[in-house]
């Protein structure tokens, strides 16, 4: 007698470890588990006995497993395995999964981030989670319009991440150039939208670029109030003219005051992930002040593992938004000033009143690559000679400007 609506949905599991089974006909049969209730059908395909699952109870209701049944039936009659056809479907349902935008996304990043730096790795990533995978993600390569991804571009513009709509969309571009290669779609859609965003405006970086600004900054470091290594960290910041992030992460093995020489390793300079494996530290020859301000440091903070360590906890350094605090709190404002400005402002000043230092040294210090078949060969040359006499003379340059002098005049025409 085939199975009822009422008795399906009351039937409970009397403990059997098998489970308990009642027979619709036409080989299907309603198993019934602690677990669940489960629609199968038995049936002789080439001389042999399957099993072929119809789905499970209450999702696939009663009359959805007899419908599943019929067709299952009439595949028998047709004289093709129904087993097969499931898994057959089961298969391209897998593979259309795979070409999702979110799928190929993931893939493309997959195997990128093995070149990439951890963090460009982990924001190129949180970007897409973000803005691109939640309207998108689940979407096939082949479904995505240029269009319809502008129209997502636009709605980051709209909230003013203007830079993150640019990105966004540069990023896509690598994961539908991927998806052409891999198969996945024919065509690149970002490929429609060159000038279709609003333009960017490039903001350099705030930096005091004239000799009788520079000389107010370094005579307002002698006055600052706030934390000495705070101070120290102004004035190496002039000094040394490196990353923001590598002033503020510099540990005190890096450091030897007998050679004068700071050392950066490898790792911790601004790099791709193999060049960071296979680089050269970077070298930065200290001056005679710079050596008199880490020796004084020393007894503040070198105890511990950092130059200028948390004030919360000494096992992490300094927030990255201390120097640009003490930079405000000194009334240099933020179009004024900043911490990453002090390379922009040593490069500007030598270039304009050091005329005697060339420019190859000054990139060398600031390390800045070069490119080309001569890069490897100048990164080993390296230049120290010139540079250690180039950090002397620009340390006696900031003193001359703090005394109010920039006695170093222009080459004359």
């Amino acid at each position: 007698m085939p199975l009822a609506d009422t008795f399906v949905r009351q039937v409970k599991p009397t403990g059997k470890s098998t489970g308990d089974s009642y027979a619709d006909g036409g080989g299907m049969y309603l198993l019934v588990k602690p677990s669940g209730k489960y629609w199968r059908m038995d049936y002789r395909y080439a001389n042999k006995r399957k099993t072929l699952a119809l789905g499970v109870y209450p999702a696939v209701t009663l009359a959805k497993a007899r419908e599943r049944r019929g067709i299952a039936r009439q595949q028998l009659a047709d004289g093709i395995d129904p087993g097969v056809v499931k898994k057959a479907q089961k298969v391209a349902r897998v593979l259309s999964a795979e070409d999702t935008f979110e799928a190929v996304a993931r893939e493309f990043h997959g195997v990128k981030k093995v070149g990439w730096s951890d963090s460009y790795a982990d924001k190129w990533i949180g970007r897409m989670e973000k803005d691109l995978f939640p309207p998108l993600g689940r979407m096939k390569l082949t479904d995505i319009t240029a269009p319809m991804l502008l129209a997502y571009l636009r709605k980051v513009e709209k909230r003013g991440a203007k830079e993150t709509a640019h990105t966004l969309r540069q990023n896509a571009g690598q994961v539908f150039r991927y998806g052409v290669q891999t198969t996945r779609c024919s065509t690149n859609p970002v490929n429609d939208l060159a000038g279709a965003l609003e333009p960017l405006t490039v903001k350099h970086m705030a930096a005091v670029l004239e000799p009788v600004q520079a000389g107010q900054l370094v005579r307002a470091f002698d006055v600052y109030q706030g934390q000495p290594a705070t101070k120290a960290a102004l004035q190496l910041s002039a000094l040394l003219f490196q990353r923001p992030g590598n002033i503020r992460m510099m540990e005190w093995e890096w450091i030897n005051l007998d050679d004068a020489m700071l050392t950066i390793p490898s790792m911790s300079m601004k790099r791709t992930k193999k060049q960071k494996i296979n680089g050269r530290p970077h070298f930065v020859p200290l001056a005679p002040q710079a050596v008199a301000i880490f020796e004084d440091l020393r007894s503040l903070t070198g105890h511990g593992k950092y130059v200028f360590p948390s004030l919360r906890t000494g096992e992490r350094p300094m927030s990255e938004n201390t120097v640009n605090a003490a930079l405000r709190r000194l009334g240099f404002t933020g179009d004024e000033m900043s911490a990453h400005g002090f390379r922009a402002m040593a490069r500007t000043l030598m270039a304009e009143r050091l005329p005697d230092i060339q420019a190859d040294v000054v990139e060398a210090q600031l390390a800045h690559g070069k490119s080309g078949s001569l890069g490897a060969a100048y990164d080993r040359a390296a230049f120290m000679i010139q540079r250690r006499k180039m950090m002397s003379v620009w340390a006696d340059y900031l003193d001359k400007l703090k005394q109010g002098a920039d006695v170093i005049q222009f080459k004359s025409a």
